[in-house]
């Protein structure tokens, strides 16, 4: 419990106060069956200028809003007091305590007389597990702390900070980022409040995370690390430099046939290796591959990965212009559904449209489940029969008449890819890495240091590594 408890008193809100917390944006966000909840839990504090609000290393359990005065807020380093920030009416004072439950990471202290709202951390998270709006909320005020121009604790994710946002989703924020100590730029993908605050589906989020850690290939994105923080979870990607299929297709009327050859041949290799790996993508389409230099192909985006056999746990898992018959219908799928999404990825990819391009969703999804696919040589007929025949049989309706597997797929495409002079490389075998590690101790240690190296190893060899041992003369 915070030392300025002491100094809350209770005492009836006037009409001014009613009408400056509707106002702010912790109000606003609250849905109208839960403002009142959350107004009788605030409780006033009034502080002179000078009196302490926040201690740097004390128990966090309340977060502030300010309504009159402002605050500093300051870390002690070295022996030295570096102020960080001036807060002022309106704003949050400690909101990041009610995420971390950590220790607090700085001082508060009034600047000039003030009176404020104090809200505790567990009344308000019971609020947000009830109320969907609210978690959103949590949601704002993380990607505020790392929209910040100041470098805090707070845009550190583990070992990585975070710079700026690339990118939204309708249920995570992609950021760009970098290791703390290593030239090593990553992408950052958290997950929203809204969802993480959701089982089921922080579960789906998780599982992005376990599934392509474990793929190794050149055509996937790799994953580094997972961190759970602020009451959600970071996902540490390699951060890829280029563009999406998807903004390269907004750019041109049509992709140049060789051009989308090369990228197709590579897409299905990564889709083999997860395939043979047991994993199904489930969303593939132009936004989820990623083109880097030299039309290098890499798969992203395996939040809707499952393994094969599997029935969607979400409705409607997919994005609809590519979704599968059997995903609508709710039914199992395996990799003759990613056949499936890439038969009408590569229909847009030479046509420069979709086959099926209704505004009304629900009748994109019928026309996926009934309607004839298009032939795209009435768009583009410059297309070759061949390729024509290859994008006609991986979307068709029925599963079982599709390639039934990527090897089948390839091998429709690899003819028509040597044919017009793509350069088709050899499958490489997944390279083994190699990481330097020196140690410096005293000889009256070796021994403990001999069985800790010895417990090291066995856990390497659990995970498919080597460990080997020099020794140096002394240094």
């Amino acid at each position: 419990m915070e030392r300025r408890r002491s100094r809350i008193r209770k005492g009836a809100m006037s009409q001014e106060d009613f009408d400056f917390l509707m106002n702010t944006d912790l109000l606003r966000a609250t849905p109208h069956e839960a403002k009142s909840q959350l107004i009788f839990a605030m409780t006033p504090i009034r502080l002179r200028a000078g009196e302490r609000l926040i201690s740097q290393g004390d128990d966090g359990d309340h977060f502030y809003l300010i309504q009159r005065g402002t605050c500093v807020v300051s870390v002690q380093r070295d022996g030295e007091t570096h102020i960080i920030s001036r807060l002022k009416p309106g704003e949050l004072v400690g909101e990041m305590a009610i995420l971390t439950g950590e220790k607090r990471t700085a001082d508060v202290h009034a600047e000039v007389d003030m009176v404020l709202w104090g809200i505790g951390r567990l009344e308000f998270e019971e609020l947000c597990r009830a109320h969907s709006d609210l978690r959103e909320f949590l949601t704002e005020i993380v990607t505020r702390r790392f929209s910040s121009q100041k470098r805090m604790a707070e845009k550190t994710i583990g070992r990585y900070v975070i710079n700026e946002i690339i990118g939204q989703g309708g249920w995570s924020i992609v950021y760009k980022g970098a290791h703390s100590s290593l030239p090593m730029p990553v992408a950052i993908k958290m997950l929203k409040h809204d969802m993480a605050m959701d089982p089921d589906f922080m579960d789906r989020f998780q599982n992005e995370a376990r599934v392509i850690a474990r793929l190794s290939h050149e055509n996937l994105v790799r994953v580094y690390d997972i961190e759970h923080l602020y009451r959600t979870v970071f996902i540490v990607m390699e951060y890829l430099e280029g563009s999406s299929l998807e903004d390269i297709l907004d750019s041109l009327p049509r992709l140049e046939f060789k051009r989308t050859l090369n990228l197709l041949v590579q897409v299905c290799r990564g889709l083999r290796y997860a395939h043979r790996h047991g994993i199904v993508h489930q969303d593939i389409k132009p936004a989820n591959v990623f083109v880097q230099r030299r039309d290098r192909a890499k798969i992203v985006d395996f939040g809707l990965a499952c393994p094969k056999g599997c029935e969607d746990v979400i409705d409607f898992a997919g994005t609809p212009y590519y979704m599968s018959p059997e995903q609508i219908e709710s039914e199992p799928v395996d990799e003759r559904t990613d056949i499936y999404s890439l038969g009408i990825t590569a229909f847009e990819m030479t046509t420069g449209r979709r086959p099926f391009a209704y505004e009304d969703v629900g009748k994109v999804l019928e026309a996926h489940r009934s309607e004839p696919l298009p032939d795209p040589r009435n768009i583009n007929p410059d297309l070759p029969p061949g390729f024509c025949a290859f994008i006609s049989k991986a979307a068709r309706k029925d599963p079982s008449d599709r390639y039934q597997n990527m090897d089948e797929a390839l091998e429709s495409l690899l003819p028509l890819a040597e044919r017009v002079g793509v350069a088709v490389e050899a499958d490489s075998t997944p390279r083994r890495n190699m990481m330097s590690l020196f140690m410096f101790y005293r000889k009256d240690r070796q021994l403990e240091l001999s069985q800790l190296v010895e417990n090291f190893n066995q856990e390497l060899k659990k995970i498919g590594a080597e460990l080997r041992m020099a020794d140096f003369p002394d240094l």
